[in-house]
């Protein structure tokens, strides 16, 4: 019977996978058509100013934190807008142990010095799919939780297994993030242009990822607001067939008898990510850099960013 679920499992995935390879197919027509039309017309519209999506007030959990280097920026040298942000209010967590990470990541240890030293609060040995079993994050609740370039570094060559892994690792991080976001109101983003498409449609194929949908001096939380899930992806396969926002919105049925169902999420936005903001930050594959480690994580496209937060 637990064996006939699972399989029951992948066959979803596995068919949110072949629908999204037909929608690239088509998105690619569009696009190359959209270019030709973008041509003929006369100038650009005007860039958007970089999502900062945090306040100075919010309380920050980072997951799977490599080297460190996105919290050590946000620590030491983040955007005029977080410069009264207390270090006090992030917890920087990291897979690996603490030798592990070393090991892994040459810079690490410095970084994790320097934050500790500012009062910020270091993690290791955080399992993201497993949040609950972490005691140093039991009954603490947190305004942001954020998820840049998650991968099950399994290694599986073969492509719908590996896109099936790491549905699989959002999936468990989706479920277990559950209790350590701050209970609250639905967030109310300030829309800096109206989207063509309603956010949260529940058919995510009508959710305009081109676009940022909302005002980029505006985080989309205000006081009483319920936490929020930040999951940052490079835009482009094989990453794209990972499908995160409809994972979020209409994840499928959990594999085997007694497991909770997972849980239903509404996306806020999603939004370019900005390296260039983040002084100092620099991606790390899970491997490692001793295994390579400076991956360009997809060719083309642009980094991004879906928040969401719990349904009612």
């Amino acid at each position: 019977m637990g064996h006939k679920k699972k399989t029951s499992l992948k066959a979803t995935l596995q068919s949110q996978q072949t629908r999204l390879k037909n929608k690239e197919k088509a998105a690619h027509a569009a696009e190359a058509a959209e270019l030709k039309t973008k041509h003929k017309g006369k100038g650009k519209a005007p860039a958007l100013r970089p999502i900062i999506p945090f306040m100075f007030t919010d309380k920050i959990l980072l997951i799977g934190e490599g080297n460190f280097s996105f919290a050590h920026a946000l620590v030491i040298d983040p955007p005029l807008s977080l410069e009264h942000l207390p270090p006090s209010n992030i917890t920087a967590t990291s897979y690996d142990s603490e030798e592990e990470c070393y090991d892994k990541y040459l810079d690490a240890r410095s970084k994790v010095e320097v934050l500790r030293e500012r009062g910020a609060v270091v993690l290791f040995g955080v399992d993201g799919t497993k949040l609950e079993k972490c005691n140093a994050l039991k009954g603490r609740r947190f305004d942001r939780v954020m998820f840049n370039f998650p991968h099950a570094g399994k290694g599986i060559t073969d492509q719908d297994r590996n896109i099936l892994s790491n549905q699989m690792l959002i999936l468990g991080f989706l479920r277990s993030v559950v209790g350590c976001l701050a209970e609250g109101t639905i967030p109310t983003p300030n829309l800096s242009r109206k989207p063509k498409r309603p956010v949260d449609d529940d058919d995510d194929d009508n959710v305009n990822d081109d676009e940022d949908i909302i005002d980029a001096s505006s985080p989309s939380t205000g006081q009483g607001a319920r936490g929020t899930v930040l999951i940052t992806l490079r835009n482009v396969p094989p990453y794209t067939n990972w499908d995160v926002p409809r994972l979020a919105k209409t994840p499928p049925k959990p594999a085997s008898l007694g497991t909770p169902p997972n849980p239903n999420y509404k996306l806020l936005r999603s939004f370019v990510f900005h390296r260039k903001m983040w002084k100092g930050y620099e991606h790390r594959m899970t491997k490692g850099e001793r295994a390579h480690g400076r991956g360009t994580t997809g060719e083309g496209g642009e980094d991004r960013t879906w928040e969401f937060c719990l349904k009612d």
